[in-house]
């Protein structure tokens, strides 16, 4: 079969059809996908039954795999999945949903918040590519924001205000929105701020795009209210229904997103039910901006 792509929203976001992802892909069907991964920012893949090993090997196809030191505070002996697969499941090493008050769900809570993946890295990631491998009947949906269109959308002269502008970016000031502030020195040095540019431009397309997140505390050079303030104000700017797709999943649905053009947040669920989601990630090629000593 050959590759089609039906786009979903009248901005952005692409239901894949024509592709087994447990095989391997031709150069073709990789260039396809890569292709409408520029277009669209969201790929969606129905019917698509991954194994752990087969969405590595599928991720591979677009880079290298990113290893989540960094991402978590999961202990070696808590972690149900290997380091270069995330787990974005509520679930214990024995298949059972976390309890309320476990620490791993409390720092996972900042997951309902719009962020990006690994903006808190100095190399952002590129692509996440999440596997439902078993899903919730009702919330749980995973909802996407197109921040190329919301970059398009705000007037000249905050185009012109943002152009320059880099922020810093760490999972404290996404948990600590949350009131989230038990963390050992370990895990501070761990999550120590990296910089990243407001204004992100494409490498293949050239577009602009914002890049926002949960994880962006402070604007360099900007007092820290008054940077939170502004980034709070483009959140919503970003947010709006018309920048917005929301995905309600299937089983064994496959959803790839560019991280460089989009944020996206999972919605609230009941968490006494089983949600395995399990989470691959290629890695960034590229800095934003130069690090801090």
């Amino acid at each position: 079969m050959t590759i089609t792509i039906r786009q979903i929203t009248p901005v952005f976001a692409g239901e894949v059809s024509g592709i087994d992802t447990t095989q391997p892909l031709s150069g073709e069907a990789v260039a396809a996908i890569e292709a409408g991964m520029d277009r669209y920012a969201v790929l969606v893949f129905h019917g698509q039954h991954l194994t752990d090993d087969a969405q590595r090997a599928f991720t591979r196809n677009f880079g290298t795999l990113e290893a989540s030191p960094g991402g978590h505070i999961a202990t070696a002996a808590e972690r149900r999945l290997p380091l270069d697969m995330q787990d974005a499941s509520n679930l214990d090493r024995d298949q059972r949903p976390l309890a309320r008050d476990d620490r791993r769900r409390m720092f996972n809570l900042g997951n309902r918040l719009w962020h990006s993946d690994s903006s808190y890295r100095a190399l952002p990631a590129k692509y996440s590519l999440l596997s439902g491998r078993i899903v919730v009947e009702r919330g749980g949906h995973t909802e996407f924001a197109d921040m190329r269109a919301a970059y398009d959308a705000l007037d000249d002269g905050v185009k012109a205000d943002i152009e320059d502008l880099v922020c810093e970016h760490s999972l404290m000031f996404s948990r600590g929105v949350l009131g989230f502030t038990e963390i050992s020195e370990a895990e501070r040095a761990m999550f120590r701020p990296v910089r990243q540019r407001l204004v992100r431009t494409h490498p293949v397309t050239g577009r602009k795009s914002l890049f926002l997140s949960a994880h962006a505390g402070t604007i360099v050079g900007w007092p820290v209210p008054e940077a939170r303030a502004f980034l709070r104000d483009l959140i919503e700017h970003a947010t709006q229904p018309q920048f917005v797709y929301s995905h309600k999943w299937r089983q064994w649905d496959l959803v790839i997103w560019d991280n460089r053009q989009t944020m996206h947040r999972v919605t609230r669920f009941d968490e006494t039910q089983v949600r395995d989601m399990r989470r691959t990630t290629v890695a960034g090629d590229a800095m934003t901006v130069a690090q801090a000593a």
